[in-house]
């Protein structure tokens, strides 16, 4: 694909698209989104006119078909990530799809194998990749800063949320049928994902999960450990049931010359520690997250640049994730 004019036609428009993503998509040149897809009438014709934008469906069928629309990006649960890309694809229509790829490892080969039939790209919102507070860390790591690094540990521990209360409303993020899994579906592909940008393939992983809060039925407790291609070791503890007093949101990089600590979601000072002491950074993130990874997926689609945060990068985190939870 090589044309001047992205216009985006959105289907679902939950939060992501309302704080980190849909803002961004018309600050690129040669980009708008023109049409919104959400099945509920009243909820999609709010969103495009606050949005701006002219034509909104509750059906996406009606979207796709829509001459207008030359790409396609899509913010529903996980569940339905495969079925509307592939639906996007034999429309003809690229497709920028939010995190994770799909709710499982097969999904996500089955959106590969339509993007070669059809050579359309699917991207994946892994905008972390982009973002300045990780090429912080990737630089720090990649310029010798803790020197050859010997292990990766990944804790992540937050209390539950209030909704996570209402047996008879739980979110869709604690629903496997929707989401893929829990809340390690939704936020460790994040993680993974980062860790994989600077290590390499992660080619053996492992892992124990439980239910200890029986707040929902879904795992709220996990632990794993994996490899990475050359050999390094990683492990992770994540908890979505724990006390305030346990909240912790960290990976750390211990090599033999130093030690780097950031967080993933509270953006924290990043820490290094080596032979000249404690050092803090904490570089500013633009206010749409997603903007630095949109314009690289929107200079790809005009043919002025390569995006490689695309759908087989992404299968990957998916593959992690499902041996973690013993899916596969």
């Amino acid at each position: 694909m090589d044309v001047k004019k992205i216009r985006w036609g959105v289907i679902g428009c939950g939060e992501a698209t309302e704080k980190k993503s849909g803002p961004a998509f018309p600050l690129v040149e040669g980009s708008s989104v023109v049409a919104v897809m959400c099945r509920n009438a009243q909820k999609a014709k709010d969103y495009a006119k606050r949005h701006n934008i002219p034509k909104y469906y509750t059906d996406p069928l009606e979207l796709l078909d829509d001459d207008e629309v030359n790409a396609v990006y899509i913010a529903t649960p996980p569940s339905t990530h495969a079925t509307y890309a592939i639906m996007a694809m034999k429309s003809g229509k690229p497709v920028y799809v939010e995190k994770p790829m799909a709710a499982s490892y097969e999904d996500c080969l089955r959106i590969n194998r339509i993007s070669e039939q059809t050579g359309l790209p699917v991207f994946v919102a892994y905008y972390r990749r982009y973002l300045p507070y990780f090429r912080k860390v990737f630089d720090i790591i990649n310029s010798g800063g803790v020197g050859n690094v010997i292990n990766v540990q990944i804790r992540f521990a937050v209390p539950p949320r209030d909704l996570d209360y209402n047996r008879d409303n739980l979110p869709w993020r604690v629903q496997p049928d929707i989401a893929g899994g829990g809340y390690f579906y939704d936020l460790a592909p994040h993680q993974i994902d980062l860790l994989q940008q600077i290590f390499g393939p992660i080619v053996e992983a492992e892992g124990y999960r439980a239910n200890r809060g029986k707040l929902y039925q879904t795992e709220d407790t996990v632990s794993a450990c994996f490899r990475f291609m050359d050999g390094l070791p990683g492990s992770g503890s994540w908890c979505f049931v724990g006390h305030e007093t346990a909240k912790e949101d960290c990976i750390e990089i211990i090599g033999d010359r130093g030690k780097l600590h950031f967080s993933v979601f509270t953006y924290d000072p990043i820490i290094l520690f080596n032979e000249k002491g404690r050092q803090y950074f904490r570089p500013e993130n633009p206010q749409y997250v997603q903007l630095p990874l949109i314009r690289n997926i929107v200079e790809h689609l005009q043919g002025n640049s390569i995006c490689t945060c695309d759908s087989v990068s992404a299968t990957s985190v998916n593959w992690v994730m499902d041996r973690i939870l013993g899916k596969i």
